[in-house]
């Protein structure tokens, strides 16, 4: 982990004091809030900074505690995921498949102008593929999930590819972050996993001093016929209820948050998440042209409508 990086992170518990006793070799150790004294460990060279009363070491005990929803969510995503296509994605994806994720990234940074230098909080940042892609514009990111197992996939996707994102396990509702401590704070389908988005979305306002990039699936009209036909889900696999935002009330939030310029766009895109035999055929070279005209034209008439919901704000001062 750069220095510069591991500079930016404090103790999640107190939030004030800085994380002493860190170096590169450490893989499995300890490191102690210089203010407090909590001591967090350190595992597979990965900072477990989860806030007082979550034991990332008991995620698969019964849920009868206030961090049921959390452990619920971080055991399932410990466990139950295509490892190397994960650590992978999009890499070795059809064309197609690639291409949607690409355009999802560029409506998601459009708007924060550049990212060059800039420090990056990728919040539920799952197995790294949008910290890959932060660092690629430029960015200084801490890659963080509540999820080991998705921290340590995004770590081996890091060393795979040669990237130098820190990864850490932390909370979304209690980063380990002072207020504006990155420049940037941003997610992508990581907020509707949360019992209260909400919570998700004020914290990353908190840590973020220029800009906030929320990409999350929308409260939309589309969203319910494509749950009727099959083609969309309200429940995930980790048993948790898709919390799809509505626009108004995420711009609202960061409008009240301190953020001068707050926009929310709609667009259409639908995918699976591992492509299957559609992907293949509309990665042909005629069939792609084809394929990116159609959405090109289906957004321009119904994408205000549609299922995908961005939002960026930016603190203009910043």
């Amino acid at each position: 982990m750069q220095r510069e990086i591991f500079d930016l992170l404090v103790c999640p518990g107190c939030l004030e004091g800085g994380l002493a006793e860190y170096n590169d070799a450490i893989v499995d150790g300890e490191l102690t809030c210089t203010h407090c004294d909590a001591s967090y460990p350190v595992r597979n060279g990965i900072p477990i900074l989860l806030p007082p009363g979550f034991d990332a070491a008991h995620v698969h005990d019964e849920l009868d505690h206030e961090h049921g929803h959390k452990h619920q969510q971080a055991g399932y995503y410990d466990r139950d995921v295509a490892a190397e296509f994960e650590i992978a994605r999009p890499h070795g994806a059809p064309a197609a498949y690639r291409q949607v994720l690409e355009e999802k990234f560029r409506r998601s940074i459009a708007a924060l102008g550049s990212l060059r230098g800039a420090t990056v909080a990728d919040v539920c940042c799952g197995s790294g593929m949008d910290a890959e892609m932060l660092e690629r514009a430029g960015a200084l990111v801490i890659a963080a999930d509540i999820s080991e197992g998705c921290a340590i996939r995004a770590k081996a996707r890091a060393e795979r590819f040669g990237l130098r994102y820190a990864v850490i396990v932390a909370d979304v509702e209690r980063m380990p972050l002072r207020d504006g401590g990155v420049d940037v704070s941003y997610v992508h389908d990581g907020l509707h996993h949360l019992a209260d988005p909400a919570a998700g979305l004020r914290e990353m306002a908190r840590v973020a001093r220029r800009g906030v990039s929320v990409n999350e699936p929308a409260e939309a009209f589309a969203t319910k016929i494509a749950v009727k036909l099959g083609l969309s889900i309200d429940i995930e696999g980790a048993g948790n209820r898709v919390a799809r935002l509505r626009a108004a009330e995420a711009t609202a939030a960061l409008r009240e948050a301190g953020f001068d310029e707050v926009q929310a766009h709609r667009y259409l895109m639908y995918y699976r998440h591992e492509p299957g035999a559609f992907m293949r055929a509309a990665s042909r070279p005629v069939a792609n042209r084809l394929y990116r005209g159609g959405r090109a034209l289906a957004n321009a008439a119904l994408g205000r409508w549609g299922n995908k919901l961005q939002v960026t704000a930016v603190r203009r001062a910043a």
